[in-house]
């Protein structure tokens, strides 16, 4: 099965696939609301910003599993994505992004290394990953690497979708 086909379900319950935005690069972040590294938010938001008209896609994966930093019910952390840092990329539910119950997207991304070659487990709240619009894994960021760090603009400039 292809990272597109793997079944997903929404912040609001709803069933879907990251083929849903099929054609489109994007960045999957494991994100959380009582981090430090919270504030990268509005990084990730203008990215999408930036990026969102030429075929670009944040998506954020709400994670419970570092310190329990995303302790919130969907209501809850909807409504501080939006209010808090104006957040219009989607958002999906809670999930495991290590471990036994680790959701299988991120068994399917966990398997990409970072730039000094290292797979595996996600470290922290806030790792990227960059899939282009093939549905390939071609980018693995760290969580301290801030979303608009020049390395992950040049990978994500260089996975858009070719202009019509």
């Amino acid at each position: 099965m292809g990272i597109n086909e793997i079944p997903l379900k929404t912040l609001s319950g709803e069933d879907t696939t990251l083929g849903a935005l099929a054609g489109k690069a994007l960045l999957v972040v494991n994100v959380a609301s009582k981090c430090g590294l919270t504030p990268q938010y509005t990084g990730l938001e203008r990215l999408q910003e930036q990026y969102g008209d030429r075929g670009f896609s944040v998506v954020g994966f709400p994670c419970n599993q570092f310190a329990g930093q995303e302790p919130g019910t969907a209501e809850e952390i909807q409504t501080f994505c939006s209010t808090t840092y104006g957040v219009s990329f989607p958002l999906f539910e809670k999930i495991d992004v290590n471990g036994e119950g680790r959701h299988p997207l991120y068994s399917s991304l966990t398997e990409t290394p970072d730039a000094e070659g290292a797979a595996g487990d996600v470290q922290w709240n806030f790792e990227k990953f960059l899939i282009n619009p093939a549905g390939e894994v071609v980018g693995r960021f760290r969580p301290r690497t801030e979303p608009e760090d020049e390395a992950v603009v040049k990978a994500i400039e260089a996975a858009l979708p070719a202009s019509a």
